[in-house]
């Protein structure tokens, strides 16, 4: 099936994290668009379905879908996917790359402060869940960088949340996580402009996705987002994924750096009570 198309048919996206939520919708996205992709995924034999599903849409757009199933954070693993990548391309073929998304939701929710220490989090967790879903991604533009893969003009992406900024009961490594991705993002935006690639982070609204069910209280969020949004409902993944494409057109080059929300504006909307009072 033809679609017009933005993007070059010899561009590549690597998404991690794209067997659902924000990765899924934003690796179908891209394919309609024109890009080919490279998924990095971690599922087992009950979540493949929806594995396949994106595999599918990708190629249903004409586009080449590349998938690995793996630990995003396993460093001999990611270096063995990007070795994989750059002999499809031949070691001097010119850089493929032209966006990277990080999409990883995968770390620990439990509080920092309990009266019995082994019901807090341990320093382990704490360590694995900012390493997972922060610093992969210095790691994974390190690996895109040194194999001259990644393009100029490329476009890299971290997804955050409010979460990088505020607190919620046993959010507090995750939290942390948010907070290092975003810094993350700019000292890359500082390294790589001289390249001409951008580097910047995508606030989402509350979505309803299988990461944010994973939050104990996660019901009442859902509730008090519908509630206080402006546009009257959640944050879908397709409306981040949309986002993503605008900042991947030629003219949002100057743009870099920054967290950018695609909430509806609602971070930035207080909740005061019932609708209606003052």
């Amino acid at each position: 099936m033809k679609h017009e198309t933005r993007f070059k048919s010899s561009e590549w996206a690597l998404v991690l994290g794209a067997s659902s939520g924000f990765g899924g919708a934003s690796a179908i996205e891209l394919a309609r668009n024109g890009m080919n992709i490279f998924g990095v995924h971690l599922d087992r034999q009950a979540t493949m379905p929806a594995v396949q599903q994106v595999i599918k849409e990708i190629k249903h757009c004409g586009r080449e879908a590349v998938f690995y199933n793996m630990n995003a954070a396993d460093a001999i693993k990611r270096n063995e996917t990007l070795d994989d990548i750059q002999e499809r391309f031949g070691r001097h073929s010119p850089n493929v790359v032209k966006v990277l998304l990080h999409s990883l939701a995968f770390g620990t929710l439990k509080p920092f402060i309990r009266a019995k220490l082994d019901e807090g989090v341990t320093q382990a967790q704490m360590e694995m869940t900012i390493d997972v879903m922060a610093n992969s991604l210095v790691y994974w533009v390190q690996g895109l960088v040194a194999r001259g893969l990644l393009k100029r003009g490329g476009r890299i992406f971290g997804l955050t949340s409010s979460g990088g900024h505020s607190v919620l009961p046993a959010y507090g490594a995750v939290s942390a996580a948010k907070a290092a991705l975003e810094s993350h993002i700019r000292q890359l935006a500082m390294e790589l402009g001289p390249h001409g690639i951008t580097a910047n982070a995508l606030m989402a609204g509350v979505t309803e996705t299988p990461a944010l069910r994973k939050i104990p209280g996660s019901g009442g969020m859902l509730q008090i987002a519908r509630w206080k949004n402006p546009g009257g409902r959640l944050t879908t993944p397709e409306d981040v994924a949309r986002a993503l494409i605008l900042l991947c057109e030629d003219g949002a080059s100057w743009i870099s750096g920054n967290v950018i929300g695609v909430d509806g504006a609602e971070d930035v909307v207080s909740f005061v009570g019932q609708k209606g009072s003052e």
